[in-house]
């Protein structure tokens, strides 16, 4: 009862005619302001009121079928995706090709509705459905251009010549050639031109373009480049010595990117330079979880000798260098036996274990002890070709830690307990004589009037005579 009393009051409220009469909805916002006008709303404010509310109306429509085509589109389509085997269709929805379809929907609203809001195809009727057509070009060709990539990632997939015969470069001709018509499709629609007509008034203007806009061009051109080869993203760590730029990117625009270099300042580099020149992207290492350590000891060759029974007995001490001894020795024993190798002739007969083959075996040892280097990716601990500086030994390996400060600390703490440990296997490293080096040795001759004590007979023969 009581709700009948409310809707019998609101009828009350209503003028007389609009209560009894409803307007002819043939013309729908003159329909709707003779609607709202009856409320007691000027004819000229009921007018505006009325298309605002039936575009309004259409907005509501438009955002409805947004979401209904994107339903279907995921709840129907993807769901096939997932059930067939072919990996074609995966690709689709991966670039999101039926996304971008869905995105045509709220277009084709507002293009109908223009005849509804617009029923005398006035200015305002042909305004709204080019604006409708234009998005709809866009949209097309982000759909297109995200096809032709599934292309790309099918037939690098399905193919097994992909590596030997790459299409990516042609692709890239083709989605240029696609931006180009989107761009014209576009103009024409806003400007209700032939497409034709306006290619060929841009040849006429092709060779002034191209002087004027020959940076913002070969900026677009690289930056279609940068894109779809994902060369380089906003955060990526990049070096290019040839700029002096070395860190983080921070901008990529048109004709310039910017990269915030580790001293703070900020190094600005045209656009195409990243396709022309030369480039490091640090981005491999950080998505791979591990950063290299590369780094040598210089050994002195000199103090480079066989392992006696003191120097043996001395490294059986070193606990994680044990089960190499034992191993090693047992098979150089059981090889020297089989070939009747005199124990007691020169070390140079059979096999005899060194001391700095043992040094490189502890190094091994010592690493493979560290849980924050990487066990699965290159573990490497070996000798380059000697050089006038010595014999470097090599530490190649990859470290979990990628941060700067903490990557640099587990580096040092490597090399601090290796430097102090080369010394333990008799062996001397390297350092070029500095100057205090040279003052000692003078100091030294000069107290004696003679050369000081020479370390061995080779050092001593190549010594002039005389002081």
């Amino acid at each position: 009862m009581q709700s009948f009393q409310t809707s019998f009051a609101f009828l009350q409220i209503l003028p007389e005619n609009a209560a009894k009469e409803l307007p002819d909805w043939g013309n729908v916002p003159e329909a709707a302001g003779e609607w709202i006008a009856g409320f007691g709303i000027e004819a000229e404010t009921a007018e505006v009121l009325g298309r605002l509310t039936v575009l309004a109306g259409i907005l509501v429509v438009a955002v409805l079928a947004f979401f209904l085509a994107r339903a279907l589109m995921r709840r129907g389509l993807m769901s096939l995706v997932r059930r067939t085997r072919t990996s074609w269709d995966d690709a689709l929805a991966e670039k999101r090709v039926f996304d971008h379809l869905a995105q045509l929907s709220p277009a084709l609203v507002f293009y109908f509705g223009a005849l509804v809001l617009f029923p005398q195809q006035g200015t305002l009727f042909g305004l709204m459905q080019r604006l409708a057509l234009g998005y709809m070009v866009v949209v097309g060709g982000l759909a297109i251009n995200a096809f032709l990539s599934a292309v790309v990632v099918i037939y690098e997939t399905s193919f097994q010549g992909a590596r030997e015969r790459p299409i990516l470069s042609y692709v890239q001709v083709a989605k240029i050639v696609l931006w180009v018509l989107v761009g014209v499709l576009l103009v024409a629609a806003l400007m209700e031109r032939s497409p034709w007509a306006l290619l060929g008034g841009l040849g006429a203007l092709t060779a002034v373009l191209l002087l004027v806009f020959k940076d913002a061009i070969l900026g677009l051109v690289a930056s279609i480049q940068l894109s779809g080869n994902d060369m380089v993203r906003v955060g990526d760590w990049i070096s290019m010595p040839e700029f002096d730029a070395d860190g983080d990117v921070m901008e990529i625009s048109l004709t310039t990117v910017k990269v915030r270099n580790w001293d703070k300042t900020i190094s600005t580099i045209p656009t195409y330079e990243l396709i022309s020149s030369t480039m490091k992207n640090w981005r491999g290492m950080t998505e791979s979880g591990g950063r290299r350590i590369k780094r040598s000891l210089l050994i002195d060759l000199t103090s480079i000798r066989f392992l006696d029974s003191e120097l043996l007995e001395k490294l059986r001490r070193i606990q994680i260098l044990r089960p190499y001894l034992d191993e090693r020795l047992a098979q150089v024993e059981s090889w020297n036996q089989e070939h009747d190798i005199e124990e007691s002739g020169s070390p140079v007969n059979g096999r005899r274990l060194t001391n700095i083959g043992t040094f490189r075996a502890y190094i091994e040892a010592y690493l493979r002890g560290i849980p924050e280097l990487h066990d699965d990716m290159t573990f490497l601990v070996r000798q380059l070709a000697p050089t006038e500086k010595g014999l470097p030994m090599e530490v190649y390996v990859f470290s979990r830690e990628q941060r700067w400060a903490y990557y640099e600390a587990l580096q040092g703490d490597i090399f601090d307990h290796l430097l102090a440990s080369a010394a333990e296997f008799d062996l001397r490293l390297v350092q070029i004589p500095t100057g205090n080096d040279l003052r000692a040795l003078a100091r030294e001759v000069s107290l004696r009037g003679e050369l000081p004590h020479l370390e061995s007979p080779d050092e001593a023969s190549e010594a002039p005579s005389g002081s």
